[in-house]
């Protein structure tokens, strides 16, 4: 009687990984850029709303501290201070008298909504915090110059220049006001082509004045550099004169307390 035969063993070796088409690479690729573009728009997102993003100046009322086409960077982290440049939304009507910025076609404006790009400044306004809840802002005292709580403001660091070296005067509009809870007072640092705070203290509403200080829920944001061009990068640092401004009434008043004249409408 003959042996049997053994049967064949299976080989103990598995089949090595299959390779991948160019179809299923190109895929995988696309895939993985996907993540990676949707990853970035998330994180440009997420700064844009609560760390910072970029504007562009639009005119020239903070000439020549910001000059027209300026990008500038704006953080959002820090409370607003006297002195500071700050970036808003309109408080309302204030953009009808200033020169707005261009919008974009659909595509920039995605780009911009996301953070991408600068904002364009189309709905927003930038002006220098000169007065807080419960300061007294007067203009102007013996010499001229803008007093915050009957301290004397030297302005000459950042008001407007002409090409000849004559420097624009803190205002030519009278007012006494004390700014109420919950809002600001805001100038321009070229007060001569400036529609800010002291050109809507006759505009009409519930309140005599009501729309010339900004809500501090309008606030964007400090501007604290110029970012681009390269030539003109400079940081945006609080002038030194506002750090002798004494504190304000406390608490703020409710409503707004307006001493100002007819032309004090811009």
């Amino acid at each position: 009687m003959s042996e049997r035969e053994p049967a064949p063993q299976a080989s103990e070796e598995s089949p090595g990984p299959r390779s991948m088409t160019f179809g299923e690479h190109a895929v995988a690729f696309v895939k993985e850029l996907l993540m990676v573009v949707v990853g970035a728009i998330i994180v440009a997102s997420l700064v844009r709303y609560f760390v910072g993003q970029m504007f562009i100046i639009p005119s020239q009322s903070m000439e020549n501290t910001l000059l027209i086409g300026d990008r500038v960077a704006v953080e959002k982290l820090s409370s607003v201070k006297r002195g500071q440049v700050v970036v808003f939304q309109d408080p309302g009507g204030w953009l009808n008298d200033e020169s707005e910025g261009s919008e974009r076609g659909p595509v920039g404006r995605a780009l911009e909504f996301v953070g991408v790009l600068p904002d364009t400044s189309a709905n927003h306004l930038i002006k220098r915090v000169v007065g807080l809840p419960g300061d007294e802002v007067v203009c102007c005292d013996a010499k001229g110059r803008i007093t915050v709580n009957e301290q004397p403001l030297d302005e000459t660091s950042y008001l407007y220049t002409d090409s000849t070296g004559q420097q624009s005067a803190p205002s030519d509009i009278k007012f006494d006001v004390v700014v109420p809870d919950g809002r600001i007072f805001v100038l321009g640092d070229n007060r001569g082509e400036s529609r800010d705070s002291r050109c809507h203290l006759n505009d009409p509403g519930t309140l005599k004045g009501e729309n010339a200080f900004v809500s501090e829920d309008l606030v964007v944001g400090r501007a604290i550099a110029v970012a681009w061009p390269l030539a003109d990068a400079a940081r945006l640092p609080i002038p030194t004169t506002y750090d002798s401004v004494p504190p304000g009434k406390t608490p703020a008043p409710s409503t707004p307390e307006i001493h100002a004249g007819a032309d004090a409408n811009c």
